[in-house]
């Protein structure tokens, strides 16, 4: 009875002096898969911002173990989360989707899969898509990852997919994903530079598709006794086939003679084909996949050897119009066809008696042989309007840009010129250039060195007063919505704008669309993150007009999307050179 009472008054004391004991230990997903509360989301934010790329986490235990009675408990149920950002560092949370339907989530995606959209929207897309979170209602874990996947290989994004297999270790459509990986090295026809990036993958990823590649790799690189050892254990696991040994054992020199069999199943097996069989040719049709036809270009595997051949010719030009061919093969084949010298001397008659594909090899040799400026600014528009009737405008208008820089505007007749600017495209991104501030105008003066650069807070406040001060006196200042939204993102981030500034006043002349503020009084944060994202568009944010960029920095500072707001306002307001 002693021992029993001691053991007693020590088990009271130990809950007296350790209370955590009392209660269920609170859950983090971030350290040791603690679960995030109000409580503790803004220190968690704060430490997350030491780094937007999150260390492998995929499985949080919602509940560890809940005790039933003596000797029974319930197992906890697992959540998966697949991402690549940690949700805080774009002021998201692990339940960003869970007020918004699935069909919602889809139907979106799909209005901007149309939309060629700008660098910033894009980026705003990867922040929201990407960020560590459960799916939408109605949506399962696996089509969710699905979605991501699938996204990333649409919009050719290796990098993504290399950082989303680092951080995730099993995911559904992860074979899909290496693949794309492993195809992208074959694809630029590099293989020494792709065996070298494949070694960024861990070694805990296991992939029958990446396993074949990489002793390959180990066979280019002469490393053969380790290909045979991979090889011997590939064939165990049974992630082999017969048509991979015959090929692998043939660059062995385990057997001598080479298999004649071509396979298109995967860019492996094509690539394994075309370095394997003797004298290897291949004529792509609208059907080979993108991948193929992508490696086949790049191995400059793509040959028209008979001129004369206008069927062949014109399924390679619509190959290059769908972006499948390199657009100059087009050209180099306009060169090899045959033309006499009377033809090619009377070439602005002769052009309308031939077939389409002809007329266009025709007025180009023209084009090459033309000497003076003005002949050949117009035989190069002569040959848009070939291009345009036959519909492959997409082959032509990047030639018809970079040729009409090398001659220079300026150097063209009077009457071209115009007309030659508009159809100059640019592959450069429009450089913002460097912000010159302008205190008598609100959103351009020195306000904005806080969200620019940074600067202290404490100096911000002083010219806040000073410029505002300046402002409300003069009178026949007209305060815009840009300057709106300024002072909006100020109240939000916790500034003092003075007295008699009425922000209240002046932002009742600006409507929000009703439908967006529907979704903050829903809490549907990630979907209208995803909604401003179509509304940008293939806009950048200084493109949009005065009136959209406040209702978007107001709807982002409702919603507590500082980061997104920040990016938005940077490109929007300020006054740059």
């Amino acid at each position: 009875m002693k021992l029993k009472s001691f053991s007693y008054l020590i088990g009271l004391l130990i809950i007296f002096f350790y209370p955590p004991l009392l209660s269920e230990e609170k859950i983090d997903i971030w350290n040791n898969k603690k679960e995030i509360t109000p409580e503790n989301s803004k220190l968690e934010k704060k430490e997350a911002q030491e780094s937007s790329i999150l260390k492998p986490l995929q499985t949080i235990e919602t509940i560890e173990k809940i005790q039933i009675e003596e000797g029974s408990t319930i197992e906890a149920e697992e959540q998966k989360v697949f991402g690549i950002y940690d949700p805080s560092k774009y002021d998201f949370s692990l339940s960003m989707w869970s007020t918004t339907k699935a069909e919602d989530l889809r139907s979106s995606l799909n209005r901007l899969k149309k939309i060629e959209l700008s660098n910033s929207s894009n980026e705003i897309l990867e922040m929201i898509l990407f960020s560590f979170s459960y799916p939408p209602q109605g949506m399962s874990e696996k089509e969710f990852t699905e979605l991501k996947v699938n996204w990333m290989i649409q919009n050719d994004r290796t990098n993504l997919v290399e950082s989303f297999l680092k951080q995730n270790e099993e995911f559904e459509n992860k074979s899909k994903a290496v693949q794309y990986l492993v195809d992208q090295n074959i694809s630029q026809s590099d293989i020494k530079q792709g065996c070298e990036k494949i070694k960024f993958i861990d070694a805990k990823i296991k992939d029958a598709y990446l396993e074949k590649f990489k002793i390959y790799c180990l066979v280019f690189n002469n490393k053969k006794p380790e290909a045979r050892l991979l090889l011997d254990l590939l064939r165990e696991q049974k992630q082999s086939d017969k048509f991979y040994d015959e090929k692998i054992n043939y660059l062995l020199g385990v057997t001598n003679k080479p298999s004649t069999k071509l396979s298109e199943k995967n860019l492996l097996n094509f690539y394994l084909s075309s370095v394997t069989i003797p004298n290897f040719k291949y004529e792509p049709t609208d059907k080979t996949k993108p991948e193929i036809w992508k490696y086949l270009n790049a191995a400059n595997l793509i040959k028209l050897e008979d001129a004369s051949d206008k069927k062949k010719l014109n399924e390679l030009e619509l190959a290059a119009n769908k972006n499948q061919l390199d657009k100059k093969k087009i050209f180099e084949i306009y060169k090899q066809i045959p033309f006499n010298l009377n033809v090619l001397v009377n070439a602005k008659n002769n052009y309308q008696t031939l077939d389409d594909s002809d007329a266009r090899a025709l007025i180009y040799q023209k084009y090459l042989l033309s000497e003076s400026t003005e002949s050949k600014i117009e035989y190069l528009f002569l040959l848009e309007n070939l291009f345009k009737k036959s519909d492959l405008m997409n082959v032509y208008s990047k030639f018809l840009s970079d040729r009409i820089e090398e001659i220079g505007i300026e150097n063209l007749p009077n009457d071209y010129q115009e007309i030659a600017l508009s159809r100059i495209v640019s592959d450069e991104d429009l450089l913002l250039g460097k912000v010159k501030y302008n205190d008598k105008v609100l959103h351009q003066s020195k306000i904005m060195k806080y969200y620019v650069e940074g600067e202290n807070k404490k100096k911000i406040q002083k010219d806040i007063d000073k410029i505002f001060k300046k402002i409300t006196k003069n009178k026949k200042y007209f305060i815009s919505a840009k300057d709106l939204a300024l002072a909006d993102a100020l109240i939000k981030d916790g500034f003092s704008l003075p007295s008699n500034f009425k922000y209240d006043e002046l932002a009742k002349k600006f409507d929000v669309p009703k439908n967006l503020l529907k979704l903050i009084d829903n809490d549907q944060k990630a979907f209208l993150a995803l909604k401003i994202v179509e509304i940008i568009g293939e806009d950048e944010p200084y493109e949009l007009d005065s009136e959209t960029i406040y209702f978007v920095t107001n709807l982002l500072n409702k919603m507590d999307l500082v980061t997104i707001r920040n990016k938005v306002l940077n490109s929007a307001l300020p006054l740059r050179t």
